[in-house]
């Protein structure tokens, strides 16, 4: 049976075409990430290595901008109607995020334009949208007062629908929280989903959430997880008991895998036959920063942020130091590695245990710089990055398996 087609817009390093490659029933066409580095990971290890993409020739296989694209290849992408099943993937979220500042008129938010233009162009069955939380609140301090940008898009994909003669979509969004789906992390998402109002689907756009929720714990035990699982679970085998030189970084100490001692360790590390696992690069701390953790780990409260007290016997400036708790799943984790101090060693995490939080498989490999600063944070996207801004694979892969049963549902339908 063929697979179902999709294209993966803001792709990222390909956090949710991994976990669609790994609901084995999708297959992508081609993606569209502006960040080279973050391309040359995805393109390594789904286009390259794995052979999930049939990129169309007309397209080259480098990184893109998604306007370039719409300028560039109009009637490309308008001739792929009827053959794309679904369109997923969100914009970039800093202009949202509640982590730092939300600036309404970032022009990161403009992306929103850029996407339903897209949609507008491919009109695919299906469209499933990702964003941070923020995107469901109002901006109360800027340009445009009190503007919701969830119901911004909703809207859009309906009104900009009606210059092709178009019907738009029927859709629906909802908060998730993917530690509530087997990922050691508490990070809530807006997730959208949108179904063409011109097709007789079994399932509503409403149904998708309802679907996901009532599958999860069955989609656990399928691959022999838990629903919940903490950070110890995650992480515990790449703890800094051996060591050997790193072999992408001289100069640097990398950590060898210790005995498995959970399941979800088993399924990540599936298909890995590394001795040295990928991106598992220690920091280098001076003895001062080493004594300050261990004291931090000693005396702070777990997965808090420092108290006053702390802050001032360190003079610490830094809004977010949290020294984390293996007995839970981490707090959202974001692109800046120093912001989380390891739950039993004092250092920061390294970029594997970045990515099994996040629940990339072991056997993925992350490529192009650890770390960036300065000026350089505007233009690079290095492997940190890369996984903080990533949609978690193993909820991607739960999203992949009911969006499947969604079309085939229908596709039954059509044929009795």
């Amino acid at each position: 049976m063929a697979k179902n087609t999709y294209i993966d817009l803001f792709a990222g390093c390909g956090g949710l075409s991994l976990g669609f490659y790994n609901s084995k029933e999708w297959e992508a066409s081609f993606a569209i990430e502006k960040s080279p580095d973050a391309f040359e990971t995805l393109k390594y290890n789904l286009i390259e290595r794995h052979e999930h993409f049939n990129w169309p020739s007309w397209l080259p296989l480098v990184n893109h901008d998604i306007n370039d694209i719409i300028k560039k290849y109009d009637a490309n992408l308008r001739s792929l109607r009827g053959q794309i099943d679904l369109v997923a993937g969100g914009p970039p979220c800093q202009g949202f995020s509640t982590a730092g500042r939300r600036i309404e008129n970032d022009k990161r938010n403009m992306l929103i334009e850029s996407y339903v233009n897209f949609i507008r162009l491919v009109q695919p069955k299906l469209i499933f949208f990702e964003n941070v939380k923020g995107f469901t609140q109002k901006f109360d301090k800027n340009k445009v007062k009190g503007r919701v940008y969830s119901e911004y898009v909703k809207s859009s994909l309906s009104r900009v629908m009606k210059k092709e003669n178009f019907p738009g979509y029927e859709v629906h969004g909802k908060l998730i929280d993917f530690s509530d789906f087997g990922v050691p992390q508490k990070r809530t998402r807006f997730i959208l989903v949108g179904i063409r109002k011109d097709l007789d689907l079994t399932y509503t756009s409403k149904d998708f959430f309802d679907l996901l929720i009532s599958n999860k714990t069955a989609f656990a035990e399928s691959k022999g997880i838990s629903v919940s699982t903490t950070l110890e679970d995650a992480i515990s085998d790449l703890l800094r008991i051996q060591e050997t030189a790193c072999p992408d970084s001289i100069g640097f100490r990398s950590g060898l895998y210790n005995n498995i001692s959970s399941d979800f360790q088993r399924l990540l590390r599936h298909g890995c036959f590394d001795k040295v696992p990928d991106s598992h690069r220690f920091a280098r701390h001076s003895d001062e920063t080493v004594k300050k953790f261990q004291y931090l780990l000693k005396f702070a409260e777990r997965g808090k942020s420092l108290s006053k007290e702390i802050k001032e016997r360190y003079d610490l400036k830094k809004r977010t130091i949290i020294p984390l708790a293996g007995n839970q799943p981490t707090p959202t984790i974001t692109t800046l590695p120093d912001d989380y101090i390891h739950y039993s060693e004092p250092r920061i995490f390294t970029v594997r245990e970045y990515a099994r939080i996040q629940s990339f498989n072991d056997w993925y490999k992350f490529k192009s710089k650890y770390t960036t600063g300065g000026k350089r944070r505007t233009k690079e996207v290095p492997r940190y990055s890369q996984i903080g801004n990533a949609i978690p694979p193993l909820f991607g892969e739960q999203a992949g398996v009911i969006l499947n049963i969604m079309i085939r549902d229908n596709a039954k339908k059509s044929s009795v």
